[in-house]
């Protein structure tokens, strides 16, 4: 046992040494290529007095501009946490408070547990009806109200998606026009309709109680959670760390926006065929289970009143379920 696990040591010794060694040379391979591919420093270090400002410049500018990157991204990575209901009210656009949703959401799953208890009592019993009226108060308390806040968000996303290169393109404009950073921006506040000009005139009157401009679009990009609003907030703040020409900077981020939204539109042109298949699929078994119960109740009566049924019918519901889970997972594009 003994002689074993001095083996053993002995080779991971051996083995440690091989690794180091090994390393070592991959690390003077790297840096002789590294001089190939950069040059010698020390001629570039006897260039002259005015090479070296200028390096150094050079050199200031990257470091800053890597930090301010860095930054960025530490606060990113900070601010993503669970998303609350405040945050989603506000990125639908809707000036409902919380408690007022949750009384909302409770007063519609309320009505629609009791239109479908009624309805399903007068169809097949006490048991059914208050089976059915569960599930409608389930449906209007949790999922009813939490879907359409999902669509109001996206429209409102899309809204902003659509009319963002034509705010950043009016921004280009006043800044060459010789129009503060400020002014361009309260221009795109009077100008461009909701949901855009709203937001960046949040950011202008943020500005006057103190909140500088590069803080503004980070509380912009929170309420409206697209990549294209943060590309904006990051030139704006690379171009107050480091400098430089802020039109030109954001003409070539206007080029960019407009690529991304024909792109968006180019997809959803060639995918709008498979949703409506996916639409026409995923509604048929259940359009045809209504008109069978319409014209022959006593058919469909053996789902509802035997546990084979029920179990079928459940077996049934979950299949749909994820059939249809894959058909939007297969024709939503996110980029």
């Amino acid at each position: 046992m003994g002689t074993l696990l001095i083996a053993l040591l002995a080779a991971f010794g051996i083995g440690g040494i091989a690794y180091a060694l090994i390393m070592l040379r991959f690390d003077k391979e790297e840096e002789q290529r590294l001089k190939m591919v950069v040059g010698d420093t020390s001629a570039q270090k006897k260039s002259g007095f005015m090479q070296k400002l200028f390096d150094g410049t050079k050199e200031d500018r990257r470091r800053k501009l890597e930090q301010t990157l860095r930054e960025m991204q530490d606060k990113q990575q900070k601010k993503k946490q669970r998303i609350t209901l405040r945050q989603r009210l506000q990125r639908a656009g809707l000036q409902t408070s919380e408690q007022q949703f949750y009384m909302l959401a409770l007063g519609l799953g309320a009505i629609m547990g009791i239109i479908g208890m009624a309805l399903g009592s007068a169809m097949g019993g006490m048991q059914i009806g208050i089976m059915i009226g569960a599930a409608l108060f389930v449906i209007g308390a949790l999922g009813l109200p939490f879907w359409l806040l999902g669509f109001l968000t996206r429209r409102r996303m899309n809204q902003f998606l659509m009319l963002l290169p034509d705010a950043v393109e009016l921004m280009v404009r006043g800044l060459r026009s010789g129009l503060p950073a400020t002014d361009a921006m309260r221009t795109i506040a009077e100008e461009i309709p909701d949901p855009v000009g709203p937001e960046f005139r949040e950011v202008v009157e943020g500005q006057k109680l103190g909140i500088p401009m590069d803080q503004g679009l980070e509380r912009m990009y929170e309420r409206v959670p697209l990549p294209e609003v943060n590309f904006l907030s990051i030139a704006i703040a690379i171009q107050k760390e480091t400098g430089g020409n802020l039109s030109e900077a954001l003409e070539n981020l206007s080029t960019v926006l407009r690529a991304r939204k024909a792109m968006k539109l180019k997809v959803k042109a060639i995918t709008q065929e498979a949703k409506v298949s996916a639409y026409i699929v995923g509604s048929l078994p259940i359009l045809l289970a209504g008109g069978i119960m319409y014209l022959n109740p006593d058919h469909m009566e053996k789902f509802f009143n035997t546990s084979t049924g029920n179990l079928m019918g459940l077996f049934a519901i979950g299949l749909m379920g994820t059939g249809i889970l894959i058909m939007r997972k297969m024709i939503n594009f996110r980029f």
